[in-house]
Order: structure tokens, then C-alpha cells, then sequence
């Protein structure tokens, strides 16, 4: 990738997408491109997934009142206990199925849309970076926003026995197929914060290093910019994160919603349950996203070398 400064006039250089690129063996380039995104971001799943079953639980604690939290040690120690070990993973398969299909597209959308606005505007600089992250986010997240509400719901509930797809029928059954985009505004904006930070802050950090010849492209450089990304995006997400998880839980065969759309929800979360409550679940998600991150990263990386595609 190119660094983080303007361009000017000069051309931007095109993606790599040579036939006789290394790796290569005649198979489409998009396919290598997405395939080693969706497959960094499932690894990186199936490694934190119980942390972001925790992350969910806090976040659906006291909704709707104020009271004196339990922590995230708490919180495994009464799953554990009462449910066990096994509902660490519950929602584990719309979870890998999420991230193969939403991981690949926001990855891998990412340097299309740079590309795309450096062809455009004639400028690859931090701004036109998170631009393109963003844009990439959101795209990814609409589309396959109902893995997501699955996931969710799977999360909260030990005691079902549906599979997926029957959870999935219930769910359109009894609150219509609009059910399975519930949150899907928040969940947008959340990805598209978390893509953006990122995906520009990875891809800045590095050339950062690079320039200033601290680190050569390689393991250690990834490890040190996929940190540096894992910290930035946790802090931009949390709260939007927290009003996604709200909206998606809602049900909408209970009654009266209790949260019109994102600002509402937020507004109620406040109100009911004071500012701190935007960051229920806060150290959970910094505690799955900043390994989740490192590990996407580096295994995107190494996969990309593999495939003969240029570095991120």
C-alpha cells in the first residue's frame, strides 16, 4: 500500500491483480482478495467468540434501570456455573458464518473504495483513508446484518435447542422478515467507525513505521500496527456497539418497543441508566476486539503472502 500523504498528480498505482502475480494459478484475483479476508476475520472469530458472548451479556444488563454492575469475571462465573462451559459458544456457527461473509466484504472492500477515491481525488491521505473504511464498513453490514441479529439472540438464550436456520424461521414467523435488519442503522454506523478506525489506523501505522525505517514489512510490524488499530477501534465502537446489541434484542411480538431507533436507544440508556452505561461490556469488547483485531491482521497478511497478493 501506498503511504498516508497526498499524491498530487501522479497516477495511483493499480491493485494487483496481474495474472502472472505469484499464487496466482489462473484463479480470479477477487476471489483470493475476499477468501483471505473472510478467512482471517474466522479465525480471529473462533478464537474470541467467548468473549464476545460475555461482551453481550453485559451489555443487557439492568436494561432499563440503574444498579451496580457485575463484571466481566462475574458474569463468566455465573455462565459457567449455571449454564456451562458450552454457553461460551453459543451462536458460534451464524458467528462464523458472519464473519466469512461480512469479514470478507469489509476487509476486502476496503482498497477498492481507497482506489477508488485516490483515482478520484487524487489523494491517499488519512482522511480518504477512513473514508473508504467506513463506506466498506457499512456496505458489509447491510448486507448481512440477519447473521448478526441470529447471533445475538443465540447469545442470550442457553436454553434453546433450534439450529440456526429454525431460530432464524422464528424469528420472521413471529416478527416479520423486517426483524432479521432490526438494529441494522446502528450496526451501519458501528461498522463503519470500526472498518474506518481500523483499516486506516493499520494501514497509517505501518507506513508510518515504514518510513521512518523502524520496522521492515513483516511480522513484528503487523503485530505493533494491528495493536495500535485494535486499541483505536475499541474506543470509537463501544458505545455504538452497546445500542446495537439493545435494538437487536428487542422483540417485537412483546409488546411496545421500548427503543424507537439508535438516538432514542441512546437517549433511554442514559436517562434510565446513566452515561457510564454506554460502555457496559466496554473492557469484554476491548478485550475480544483487540485480539480479534491482532489476529485478523496478522493471519490476513500472512494468507495475502501466501496467495502472492501484495501486503496491506
Amino acid at each position: 500500500m501506498d503511504g498516508g500523504g497526498t499524491t498530487g498528480n501522479s497516477s495511483p498505482p493499480p491493485p494487483p491483480s496481474s495474472p502472472s502475480s505469484p499464487g496466482r494459478r489462473g484463479v480470479p484475483y477477487a476471489v483470493y482478495h475476499f477468501s483471505t479476508s473472510g478467512a482471517a476475520v474466522a479465525v480471529a472469530t473462533a478464537i474470541t467468540h467467548p468473549l464476545d458472548v460475555l461482551k453481550v451479556r453485559l451489555q443487557m444488563q439492568l436494561a432499563g434501570q440503574r444498579g451496580n454492575l457485575v463484571g466481566m469475571g462475574g458474569i463468566f462465573t455465573q455462565m459457567v456455573k449455571t449454564e456451562g462451559a458450552g454457553a461460551l459458544y453459543l451462536g458460534l456457527a451464524p458467528a462464523l458464518t458472519r464473519s466469512v461473509l461480512y469479514g470478507g466484504l469489509r476487509l476486502g472492500l476496503y482498497e477498492p473504495c481507497k482506489y477508488t477515491s485516490e483515482y478520484l481525488f487524487g489523494s491517499s491521505n488519512f482522511g480518504m483513508k477512513f473514508a473508504s473504511g467506513a463506506v466498506s464498513g457499512a456496505l458489509a453490514t447491510a448486507l448481512t446484518n440477519p447473521t448478526e441479529v441470529l447471533k445475538v439472540r443465540l447469545q442470550m438464550n442457553s436454553n434453546s435447542t433450534s439450529s440456526p436456520i429454525r431460530e432464524m424461521r422464528k424469528i420472521v414467523s413471529e416478527e416479520g422478515i423486517k426483524a432479521l435488519w432490526k438494529g441494522v442503522g446502528p450496526a451501519m454506523a458501528r461498522a463503519g467507525c470500526l472498518t474506518a478506525s481500523q483499516m486506516a489506523t493499520y494501514d497509517e501505522s505501518k507506513q508510518a513505521l515504514l518510513r521512518w525505517a523502524l520496522l521492515e514489512e513483516g511480522f513484528h510490524l503487523h503485530l505493533i500496527a494491528s495493536c495500535i488499530a485494535g486499541t483505536v477501534g475499541t474506543l470509537v465502537t463501544a458505545p455504538v456497539d452497546m445500542i446495537k446489541t439493545r435494538l437487536m434484542l428487542q422483540r417485537e411480538s412483546k409488546g411496545v418497543r421500548t427503543y424507537k431507533n439508535g438516538f432514542h436507544c441512546a437517549y433511554q440508556i442514559v436517562l434510565t441508566e446513566g452515561i457510564r452505561a454506554i460502555y457496559k461490556g466496554g473492557f469484554a469488547t476491548f478485550a475480544r476486539l483487540g485480539p480479534q483485531t491482532v489476529v485478523t491482521f496478522i493471519v490476513c497478511e500472512k494468507l495475502r503472502e501466501l496467495a502472492g497478493i501484495k501486503a496491506i
